[in-house]
């Protein structure tokens, strides 16, 4: 491997990383939700995962994505590894993922749309 993946692999935290979430928002054709509603969910997402500092080195990670395809009852979430997809996830329901699956491992029944039960 070359220094300068690794530099990169090391600043973004790979090593650490425990589990990801994807969350649809900033949508170019916005379909689950208004685009404004997606891009607030985002701003909460990111800015509390950083206040928690469970970014870089704390584990989790997060990735703005343009469409999950669902286009129903957004903003729609994906955590990994374990393959969950969440409805509704306005920053309520964003903190309670944070919390209960995030941070506990487990996952937040009431949101859940699709779990694909892959262990971890």
């Amino acid at each position: 491997m070359d220094n300068e993946l690794e530099r990169r692999i090391e600043k973004v935290g790979l090593p650490a990383i425990k589990r990801h979430i994807f969350l649809c928002c900033d949508q170019e054709k916005p379909k689950c939700c208004a685009k404004e509603e997606g891009l607030i969910a985002w701003a909460y997402l990111k800015g509390r995962l950083d206040e928690l500092q469970l970014t870089g080195q704390g584990g989790i990670y997060r990735t703005k994505a343009n469409c999950l395809r669902v286009c129903c009852r957004g903003p729609i979430a994906v955590v990994y590894p374990e393959g969950v997809w969440y409805h509704s996830c306005h920053p309520d329901v964003l903190e309670r993922i944070i919390q209960e699956h995030l941070i506990a491992g487990k996952p937040v029944q009431d949101y859940i749309l699709q779990d694909n039960g892959f262990q971890v």
